[in-house]
């Protein structure tokens, strides 16, 4: 094994979406009159990198589904009897019809937005879903090896090991842009600056749930961000599916949990536990 030393109740609704990227249409004042108040770039990341615990499921309804319209006969058939579908699927309200997308790659993209965290995240006061990925797997990890190792102790767990799955996913559009403007010579990002730094504080996160719900309100994509759990990193915080497809298994991730902090991460193999670094 090899260690690594640094660091997601159904209700009824009417589904209905999009199978698969949806064609580009020109982009509306309201779409973007948010890139005259923030500054935004443009972002290729081909993949990025997602971890998530392996409770949730890698290939869910969204995923066996081909048309808006096979998930509505499949969901209006089984969802009142299937609990388990139910719970799979999540609040499929939460989600605009516009942007609910089905198909290969889109199950872990939904589960983000249909299940929410009662007790948000950075960029979410907990009433919307976000869907959290990073540039590198160093920094994918470092930040879930941070979040599951405060969740570990504050529920005070004896020693285990956490099961994680780690993701590819595309991730291509314009986003609000929070990290440091480009060197000279380098392709620069456009818009009004600067944000103000406390919404990458490492523990309060009010100023950046109040800039989250700005965006979104606003219309923005997404938000791409410096890591706070390792250094030099990128994230970006997608506020709407439409910046995302291809979201697939990876890897299997073991976070050990020694009682007091996460000291290993091992990536799993058919044989045995891989060093990842």
């Amino acid at each position: 094994m090899k260690k690594h030393t640094t660091q997601e109740a159904a209700q009824k609704s009417t589904p209905g979406g999009t199978a698969g990227p949806a064609p580009a249409s020109p982009a509306s004042p309201a779409d973007t009159d948010w890139q005259t108040r923030w500054r935004s770039a443009a972002l290729d990341w081909s993949p990025a990198f997602r971890v998530a615990p392996t409770r949730f499921p890698a290939v869910n309804l969204f995923d066996r589904v081909a048309s808006p319209e096979d998930f509505e006969a499949l969901y209006a058939l089984e969802a009142l009897t299937n609990d388990r579908l139910r719970t799979e699927t999540g609040d499929l309200d939460l989600v605009p019809r516009e942007e609910r997308r089905f198909g290969p790659g889109y199950g872990p993209i939904m589960a983000a937005f249909t299940h929410l965290n009662p007790q948000g995240s950075r960029f979410s006061d907990g009433t919307y879903g976000v869907f959290y990925c990073a540039r590198t797997r160093a920094t994918a990890i470092a930040e879930t090896r941070f979040h599951a190792g405060r969740f570990l102790a504050a529920t005070r767990e004896p020693p285990l090991r956490q099961q994680m799955r780690l993701y590819t996913v595309i991730a291509q559009g314009t986003v609000a842009d929070l990290r440091p403007p480009p060197a000279p010579g380098q392709a620069s990002a456009h818009g009004p600056d600067p944000f103000d730094p406390a919404v990458l504080a490492p523990d309060d996160y009010a100023a950046g749930q109040a800039l989250g719900r700005a965006l979104r309100a606003a219309g923005a994509p997404g938000i791409a961000y410096p890591s706070v759990r390792d250094a030099g990193g990128e994230c970006l915080a997608a506020l709407r599916t439409t910046l995302l497809h291809a979201c697939h298994h990876a890897a299997y991730l073991e976070y050990n949990w020694n009682g007091e902090t996460i000291d290993m991460v091992f990536e799993l193999t058919a044989a045995y536990g891989k060093a990842l670094r």
